[in-house]
């Protein structure tokens, strides 16, 4: 399997998402408070786009008038037919027995691991004079 950088995590703030293309295939990739998230960025439903869809959160009630708001931001709302899926499983909430979101793994890598390998930068030295910045070459 192949890896495909989305963005520094400095670039990435908690509660975004980055839209990314790996092998031709659109992956919408959410931030929620640090932790990383990958879905299809197809609603399975009819193929919406999830990026352009509405993060919520979820409802439950356990009786008539009263319901709890939870999960804040944890739901994607496709935009085309309002179909819920969680961003950290998948997992529909119209039909969670047979439908969901294709979930991808993510994973935070050092820079130092993506661009390790056999490349030499030239180097010359550098000294700071009187808050100047002045190169040897």
């Amino acid at each position: 399997m192949s890896r495909h950088v989305v963005a520094a995590v400095g670039d990435f703030p908690p509660g975004t998402r980055r839209l990314a293309e790996v092998n031709g295939r659109a992956i919408v990739v959410f931030n929620l408070g640090g932790e990383f998230f990958a879905l299809n960025n197809r609603c399975p439903h009819r193929g919406g786009s999830l990026f352009a869809g509405r993060q919520t959160g979820a409802v439950q009630s356990d009786e008539p008038g009263h319901y709890c708001y939870s999960r804040p931001g944890e739901i994607i709302r496709c935009p085309w037919h309002g179909w819920e899926f969680d961003i950290r499983t998948g997992q529909s909430w119209c039909d969670p027995s047979r439908v969901r979101a294709r979930r991808y793994s993510v994973s935070v890598q050092p820079g130092t691991r993506l661009v390790a390998g056999p490349y030499v930068a030239e180097t010359v030295p550098v000294t700071v004079e009187n808050d100047y910045v002045v190169i040897e070459a």
